[in-house]
């Protein structure tokens, strides 16, 4: 054979590796991007599925709401029935027990003038447990130097 002809045939040869080589780095590279793609459209889904969830949740809270409100009211009519009813054979009122609501109690605020109590996991003042002394000892014989412990 001919030395040019071997150019020729290794040229071709070249190209022809080149090709398969790069068909198969484009492939290998395009399966990541495929699965990347399977993966966003998973995500998408799953952003659905909890958008879906959210709002059905939403509705069911909503009507429990309405339900508990429902129960409230028909408690307090039902305990003012009874007591009207124990009015009304001459008893005494029974006193009420648990069904108050919140805007019936009486709650200090700043505008009516009365103080607030202080929390009970607070100090007091002076002798708290939260008070920067509180354990500390003024005896002279705390202060006085103590042998050394073996």
């Amino acid at each position: 054979m001919d030395a040019s002809k071997i150019n020729w045939i290794l040229a071709i040869a070249c190209l022809l590796a080149g090709t398969g080589l790069g068909a198969l780095g484009y492939h290998l590279l395009n399966s990541s991007a495929a699965s990347l793609q399977k993966l966003r459209q998973r995500l998408a889904e799953r952003d659905r599925e909890l958008a879906a969830l959210r709002e059905g949740m939403d509705d069911h809270l909503g009507e429990v709401s309405r339900l508990v409100a429902a129960l409230q009211r028909d408690g307090e009519a039902l305990a003012s029935r009874l007591a009207q009813d124990a009015l009304s054979l001459g008893g005494k009122a029974a006193p009420r027990t648990g069904l108050e609501t919140t805007a019936s109690k009486k709650v200090p605020t700043e505008e009516s003038g009365e103080e607030l109590a202080t929390p009970r996991d607070y100090a007091d003042g002076t002798g708290g447990t939260l008070s920067e002394d509180f354990g500390l000892k003024d005896d002279e014989d705390a202060k006085a130097p103590q042998p050394p412990r073996y």
